[in-house]
């Protein structure tokens, strides 16, 4: 017996104008460890820019850029001083510019990172805050009070960090303020218009400049409840947790987001904005993306989910009824530069079989209907760099033990473009080595020794991006049909009147023997496939056209 789920009706009978979000692949550069475009070890944006062709190449529709803005770097650019500059590492704003305007002479559009929760305590208005102390007029665009006990000596609330410890710094002249990341990261006060007004101009500012749209950071967090409420437990939020709090996913965010919807519209139906929203349920979720607020929202309860066919079939369910609900595309993740990588996260201490079940998961995510995002460097099967000396570290998180576990460096270690040793073509050759360092053995997994290796993980991702751009069943959709299978066993199938493709993904750690439903287009795994039956090796996703 098969089971659907099933889509919202229609709400127009004419043909819907293509919305290039519904089904883009997204990749996200990070740019201190993209590509070193001056010979400093840091990447920047014209090491970026010089290294678009390999995003055309390997089939992305879109580039996803973390902060570039000018930063103290306290947080990796998440502490911005200005948001209308390019920080001096990165280059400048006519680097930027050179780089959307070369993406789009190569067909790639731009999305941008903005961080409206929180600035850099360098930000001018809060320097000024501080200098003018309280009852200055500065000090209501951020959440400055005083504290309890006896001197005001303890924070105004039991709120904590996402990084660990208080989320309250005390000021010379006595008062707190907030931060729910590090303490240079004071949070914005979304109830003063003067913040509404500042990033209604930032949002102009870069969609004059030619960005496609923007990935909001802490989407969900910019709105508190009123009053600032204790917690009343221990528990640690932490980064990409699900915890109902009363400073983040509060129902006041929806109207700004209905704001920025229409500053969006000004520039054209094409420029989007993407939440970076951490949520009790996917279902809560959805509601960023009615139709008057923003278009995609990182599915967070994906990314997290483990390698297991049960757990994976509910929360693709979940995920296709929520979006559908809202007439918005499902989004499908597996790392990013918060997170440990995925070949690493899937291993359970075997690197192989961690490889193997990142390039299954990567098939099963792509054959989605909807929008999936890719991190820098999974397309090289990179793993996570967990052997890092402490003196190189720079995760904030790192340094607070009562905090987060501080591996976020892991993720970010520069990519490996060519040759033999350090720093493997990441900056220009008579540069130096990159900030932080990469195992030796990346020589075997930079771009220039996959390219071209039919076994490469590289050309694996090339390949399964061609396919899904051309299958008429892949790319966007609404619903999934989910065919009978064993246990451990996913299959579904989607279909158009053009054609029609399924999907099948053991999960198991033993081979699967299955029907072969149709003619094969890609495998994870080396496979041979029968005329009646097809054995699945362990760990494997496989493509076909029925």
């Amino acid at each position: 017996m098969t089971q659907h789920v099933t889509a919202a009706p229609a709400t127009a009978d004419s043909a819907p104008v293509r919305e290039w979000w519904r089904d883009a692949v997204i990749y996200q550069v990070y740019p201190r460890s993209f590509a070193d475009g001056n010979g400093d070890g840091m990447g920047d944006l014209p090491g970026i820019t010089a290294r678009l062709p390999h995003l055309r190449d390997l089939g992305v529709d879109a580039v996803w850029l973390s902060p570039f803005y000018a930063s103290p770097q306290a947080d990796a650019g998440y502490d911005v001083a200005d948001y209308r500059a390019v920080d001096p590492m990165f280059g400048t704003l006519t680097d930027a510019d050179d780089l959307v305007r070369e993406a789009h002479s190569l067909g790639l559009r731009v999305i941008v990172d903005v961080v409206p929760n929180h600035c850099s305590d360098q930000h001018e208005w809060f320097k000024q805050a501080l200098r003018e102390g309280p009852g200055s007029p500065l000090r209501d665009r951020f959440h400055f009070r005083a504290g309890k006990g006896q001197d005001g000596e303890l924070p105004p609330n039991d709120w904590e960090s996402i990084f660990g410890g208080p989320a309250w710094t005390r000021v010379e002249d006595g008062q707190w303020y907030l931060h729910l990341f590090a303490p240079e990261q004071p949070d914005f006060n979304w109830e003063h218009p003067a913040v509404h007004d500042e990033f209604r101009s930032v949002l102009r500012f870069w969609l004059d400049l030619g960005i496609d749209g923007f990935r909001i950071d802490v989407a969900h967090g910019l709105v508190k409840a009123a009053g600032l409420p204790d917690i009343g437990h221990d528990e640690q939020v932490r980064l990409l947790g699900n915890q109902a709090v009363p400073y983040f996913d509060q129902d006041g965010v929806h109207e700004i987001y209905r704001d920025w919807r229409g500053i969006l519209a000004e520039y054209g139906p094409e420029r989007i904005a993407v939440a970076e929203a951490w949520t009790p349920t996917v279902e809560r979720s959805a509601l960023y993306l009615r139709p008057d607020e923003l278009h995609q929202a990182f599915n967070f309860e994906y990314l997290t989910t483990d390698w297991d066919a049960a757990a994976l079939r509910a929360v693709i369910d979940r995920s296709l009824v929520a979006m559908n609900a809202v007439d918005a595309p499902a989004t499908w993740v597996l790392s990013n530069h918060d997170v440990v990588r995925h070949s690493t996260r899937f291993a359970a201490g075997d690197e192989a079989r961690g490889l193997r079940r990142a390039r299954a998961a990567t098939l099963l995510m792509l054959a989605l209907p909807g929008s999936a995002y890719l991190y820098q460097g999974e397309e090289l099967g990179l793993p996570e760099v967990t052997e890092l000396p402490d003196e190189v570290r720079q995760d904030p998180a790192f340094f607070r033990s009562a905090g987060q576990d501080g591996t976020r460096d892991g993720c970010r270690v520069p990519l490996p473009w060519s040759g033999e040793r350090a720093p493997f073509g990441f900056g220009p050759a008579d540069g130096g080595p990159s900030w932080l360092p990469q195992p030796a053995n990346w020589k075997d997994l930079s771009v220039a020794a996959q390219t071209g290796d039919p076994a490469s993980t590289l050309e694996f991702y090339r390949g399964a991006l061609a396919v899904r751009r051309e299958h008429p069943a892949l790319g966007g959709g609404r619903d999934i049909e989910w065919l009978a299978a064993p246990e451990g066993v996913l299959a579904f199938r989607r279909a158009t009147a053009a054609g029609a493709f399924v999907c099948t993904v053991n999960l198991t750690g033993s081979e699967v023997t299955l029907p072969t439903p149709g003619t094969l287009l890609l495998a994870s795994a080396d496979l041979a496939p029968g005329a009646a039956e097809t054995v699945l090796p362990a760990d494997s996703t496989v493509w076909w056209a029925a």
